[in-house]
This record gives structure tokens, C-alpha cells and sequence, in this order.
């Protein structure tokens, strides 16, 4: 017959707990926060990270009044917690699904515009078809370290070198150039890209160097002007939409304005590649099926 120390069961227990709170402050950058998050108290989190902090004989945060930060010593050992922790979860997910729906949280960062224009208003069909899968959405348009972050998902635009990471390219597509009818019909069309000389152009992010190719296909800058200037991929959007220039960016910025006609492509001939946007994910352990599910989701509704 086999016995278990009930005390010995508990302190396991409680360890566990501990640990799932610490990553959920780690990735919450607060105890408030991860308190809201996890529905306990701010105080039963503050006492949880103390006793693992006193159980690991190592210091886990460093606190200001303004702010707690993970140390060096508990990067690696929260990176190792979050794997630990997401393959208990998609060991009960699958023995409670069989081989049914998929379920579970997902955590995910997504460029804004990529994600406003391109996921956000799709997600309805998604849920259609997912009910028990919860999404938990980050935008940034910075490079971030998704493995250390906890993200299970990260949408990234350009080329990514990562051992740890598995990447598939979602859309490669050209710069567009664009504008609205209304502006066009006042102003005229470009040509050829020399004539953007004599157009308000909206300048962007990425400056007022805008590239094309010339008649051989290669490569060539011209330098544009005007009298807006935005740094939000969204707002340079809206901005052309509502006419105030001619805009450079990528495909899938200026994708459902293109489709609803309320901005036309011009200098198609002379469009330059754009860089490749693409979905990442750890390539150190399988993929689990809710992270599978949203993944092909990605690719259908980036065609």
C-alpha cells in the first residue's frame, strides 16, 4: 500500500502555486497586475514570490518604487518555469479535449497595424470556430525576445535569425504606393516616381526616402516631401485615406483600403519589394494544438 506525507503534498502544492504567480509577475511587470489577473489578492502575491525567494535562497525582483524588474538570476529560471508551466497546460488541455475542440490561453504580440488591420477585425471568425481558446494580445512594433517574454506567438516584420524559434512567412508583397481618389483627382497622378516631387507626400516612419525600382529593376531612392510627417503606421493609413497625400508602405497596411476602394495604387510598375512579415514560435518543444489553431488561422487570413 502506498502512503503520502499530506504535509510533504502541500508544500509541493504551494510551490507550485508560488511558481505559476512568479512568471505571471514577471509577465505582468507588477504585483497588482498580477494579482488582477490571477483574481487573489496583492498581498497573497507578494507573500508567494517572498517564500519562493526565501525557498530558492535567491533574490527574484528588484523593487523601486516605481517599478520591479526580474533579476539575472531568475531570467533563465523563469524561462524554464514558463516551459514547464505551458506543458502542463497542454498536457491537461489534451487529455481533457481528447480529440476535441482545442482550448486554452495563447499569448501572442503582433505589429499595431498588422494587428489592427489584418487580425483584429477577423477574430470573430476565429472564435466561431474556437470558442474555448482565449487570446491574450500584445502589440509592439520593437523586436522582442518572445521567449523570454513568455509569448507563445510573435508576428514580426523582416528577416529573423533565432535557433530557439520556428518561423514561417506569412506574405511576401510589394511597397505600395497609394493615395485617395479625391486627392488624385485634384492633383493628378504620378507617373513615374520623379513626379512625386510635386506631390504631397506623407511621410512616414521610415523618412522621406522612398524606394522603387527603375525601368532595369533595380533599386532606386527618390526623395519626397510634404506637410505631414507621422510616425504610426495606422495614422499614415488614415491620413491617406482622408487625402492629404500620397503614402508608402506595405501591402498589408493599405489591404482593406485597397479592397473598399477608398485609396487607389499608383506607380505599380515601378513597386519594390517589401520586407517578408512572418509568424515565429518556439521550436523547443511541440507545438500545442491551440497554438497550432491560431497559427493556421494567420495563414488563411494572410492571403
Amino acid at each position: 500500500m502506498i502512503t503520502y506525507d499530506l504535509s510533504e503534498v502541500r508544500i509541493r502544492m504551494n510551490k507550485f502555486m508560488a511558481i505559476k504567480i512568479f512568471v505571471r509577475v514577471a509577465e505582468e511587470g507588477g504585483f497588482t497586475a498580477a494579482a488582477a489577473k490571477l483574481g487573489i489578492s496583492v498581498s497573497a502575491v507578494t507573500k508567494a514570490v517572498s517564500r519562493l525567494e526565501d525557498d530558492l535562497g535567491a533574490q527574484l525582483f528588484t523593487r523601486t518604487t516605481r517599478q520591479i524588474r526580474i533579476t539575472d538570476y531568475a531570467q533563465e529560471f523563469y524561462e524554464r518555469c514558463v516551459g514547464i508551466l505551458a506543458d502542463l497546460e497542454d498536457a491537461e488541455s489534451e487529455l481533457l479535449q481528447g480529440t476535441g475542440a482545442a482550448r486554452g490561453r495563447v499569448r501572442l504580440v503582433l505589429p499595431f497595424s498588422f494587428g489592427r488591420v489584418t487580425v483584429l477585425p477577423e477574430l470573430p471568425r476565429f472564435y466561431e470556430r474556437h470558442p474555448q481558446i482565449t487570446l491574450e494580445i500584445d502589440f509592439s512594433d520593437d523586436g522582442v525576445d518572445m521567449i523570454a517574454k513568455g509569448y507563445d506567438v510573435a508576428v514580426r516584420t523582416g528577416t529573423i535569425t533565432d535557433s530557439r524559434l520556428n518561423m514561417r512567412v506569412l506574405k511576401r508583397s510589394e511597397q505600395v504606393t497609394v493615395a485617395s481618389s479625391e486627392y488624385l483627382r485634384l492633383h493628378g497622378t504620378p507617373q513615374v516616381p520623379d513626379d512625386l516631387r510635386d506631390h504631397d507626400c506623407i511621410v512616414g516612419r521610415f523618412g522621406r526616402e522612398w524606394t522603387f525600382l527603375d525601368d532595369e529593376r533595380r533599386p532606386r531612392v527618390t526623395q519626397v516631401s510634404g506637410r505631414v510627417i507621422i510616425n504610426s503606421g495606422d495614422a499614415l493609413r488614415e491620413a491617406a485615406v482622408a487625402g492629404l497625400g500620397l503614402a508608402q508602405g506595405t501591402w498589408w497596411l493599405f489591404r482593406k483600403d485597397l479592397e473598399a476602394g477608398r485609396v487607389v495604387p499608383v506607380l505599380q510598375a515601378y513597386a519594390a519589394p517589401g520586407m517578408p512579415i512572418s509568424i515565429l514560435y518556439s521550436a523547443n518543444r511541440h507545438t500545442p494544438r491551440k497554438v497550432r489553431a491560431f497559427i493556421d488561422f494567420l495563414i488563411e487570413i494572410s492571403k
